[in-house]
């Protein structure tokens, strides 16, 4: 799968889709494959991995990072008709709808776990799900974090995703597009709570605190469709990062992204 010239492991990503209807990763280095979250059906879930010349017997894996549909609502019926191995925290399984998963390994948010030729980092957020966490993955002495659905950032979070060559990160809605609109006062106030999601501002501080450790790219994940625009997640990012908006990708709802390669970052 992700082996470069001279027999060197690539680490590499794709998104299926990041959004409020569906959030579903690939993670690959060597011969593993890893499925993050999947808040699809399976049929939507082997439509987009044709797109990214995937078939669900290549997947080792299945991470689930909390129990929100958008995240958690395909794992079950994935697992079931594939076999593919579930791990998932004791408290995203017991807020799962659908807890028939005959493959489900119970994850520790608190210890590193390895799977095939990658290594697992586990980072509790918060979030208002019962024990969500994020992940950073390692191959060799690449590094790439994923960080969606935290209300804030926290010193542990800085600490985890520090030294970082790839960040995907959650940039959900901009403060004023949420004030002014459709949601009720009550889905607002949880949206831009400290355990609902990430705002711009926010998304962007983040980044400005990493770029000391190392941090080579970002990327805009988990965007709103309502609260926010795809312009205004690449400005806030940009500004942070010191370089044009047009560099910042923007992992879209429908269209994910395609096979990329982390790449060592020039302070690693």
């Amino acid at each position: 799968m992700a082996e470069g010239s001279g027999g060197q492991t690539v680490l590499k990503f794709a998104y299926l889709g990041s959004g409020s209807r569906g959030n579903s990763a690939l993670i690959e280095a060597g011969e593993t494959c890893i499925m993050l979250d999947c808040g699809f059906s399976v049929r939507q879930v082997q439509q987009r991995l044709a797109r990214l010349g995937r078939v669900p017997a290549d997947i080792d894996a299945l991470l689930v990072t909390h129990e929100h549909s958008d995240h958690a609502s395909g794992a079950g019926a994935i697992a079931r008709r594939h076999g593919i191995r579930v791990f998932m925290t004791p408290g995203t399984y017991a807020g799962c709808r659908d807890q028939d998963i005959p493959t489900l390994n119970m994850l520790n948010c608190h210890a590193p776990l390895e799977i095939g030729d990658l290594r697992i980092e586990p980072v509790p957020v918060p979030h208002d799900a019962r024990e969500p966490c994020q992940f950073v993955f390692e191959a060799g002495n690449l590094r790439l974090g994923v960080l969606t659905d935290a209300g804030h950032v926290t010193r542990h979070m800085l600490n985890a995703y520090e030294g970082c060559d790839t960040l995907m990160l959650e940039c959900n809605h901009d403060l004023e597009m949420l004030a002014r609109g459709p949601y009720p006062p009550a889905l607002r106030q949880r949206v831009g709570g400290d355990l609902g999601h990430l705002n711009n501002a926010q998304a962007a501080k983040m980044v400005d605190d990493l770029r000391g450790g190392g941090l080579g790219r970002v990327l805009a994940a988990h965007v709103s469709e309502k609260n926010n625009t795809h312009a205004l997640a690449r400005a806030a990012l940009a500004a942070s990062f010191d370089c044009d908006p047009e560099e910042i990708e923007v992992v879209a709802q429908d269209a994910g992204i395609a096979w990329q390669a982390v790449a060592a970052s020039q302070m690693a």
